[in-house]
């Protein structure tokens, strides 16, 4: 073999290697990441079932102050005058909106419930009637929640500005507190199927199961030894051809 023809031949390889290399890594470093994930959402399917027990009376506590979708009882007057409207909500591949109602406690704090889903109406202009008749003095049971999150700025929405109820998508807690004019628990309450003053209200674990973030995981790193294995393969290949007078 030439000198010409020996270097060509290593300059390809270097090459070869080095893209099996950085998508190896790639592949491996996806796995780990799903890995993660799979954990984290371990932990909060874990949690969403051990929320499903007796509910805890609220009493003087924030819902910061419970463990993440524990179910606790809470009584207040519904402000139904001051509703938001979650946009961006689907049940079973319909559209629409979720119904935050604050409740006004004794003391004087303020949380958010949302009462569940409603269809969206075919208009933007035409808002689904979620009006209350009065401001009823309640008792009500639910889980202990973050706010919808979007993950990404994009798809975000403060409080619309104009009458109630204001529609809003992925808020911030601060933005509806100043719509509101007034402080508010930081997480919302998630208000029971079987609660009064409700809609379509059927909870889930957040995210995808668990057991999927752990099978992507296995995938990724599936196609990094795959993509190994080519190379090596590959490698061995053109040593034989190279090996050939």
């Amino acid at each position: 073999m030439t000198r010409a023809a020996a270097s060509g031949t290593v300059a390809p390889s270097i090459a070869l290697a080095l893209l099996a290399l950085v998508v190896c890594a790639a592949f491996v470093r996806l796995g780990f990441w799903q890995w993660d994930r799979w954990h984290t959402a371990e932990a909060a399917w874990t949690s969403f079932a051990r929320g499903a027990d007796a509910a805890q009376p609220l009493a003087e506590r924030r819902l910061e102050d419970v463990a993440k979708f524990q179910r606790v009882s809470v009584a207040g007057h519904l402000d139904g005058a001051h509703q938001f409207l979650l946009d961006n909500r689907s049940y079973h591949g319909r559209p629409g909106y979720e119904v935050l109602t604050p409740l006004v406690r004794a003391d004087g704090r303020v949380l958010l419930v949302d009462r569940g889903w409603v269809p969206f109406t075919g208009s933007r202009a035409q808002l689904p009637d979620v009006a209350l008749a009065d401001d009823p003095l309640v008792v009500l049971t639910g889980r202990a929640a973050d706010l919808p999150s979007a993950g990404l700025a994009r798809g975000r929405a403060p409080p619309a500005a104009g009458p109630w109820p204001k529609v809003t998508s992925f808020p911030q807690p601060a933005e509806l507190a100043s719509a509101l004019g007034r402080p508010l628990d930081a997480r919302i309450l998630l208000l029971d199927a079987q609660a009064p003053f409700g809609f379509v209200r059927d909870w889930q674990p957040p995210g995808m199961s668990p057991l999927r973030h752990l099978s992507y995981a296995i995938q990724w790193w599936c196609l990094a030894a795959l993509v190994a294995v080519v190379w090596v393969v590959l490698t061995l290949r053109r040593s034989r051809q190279a090996g050939r007078p």
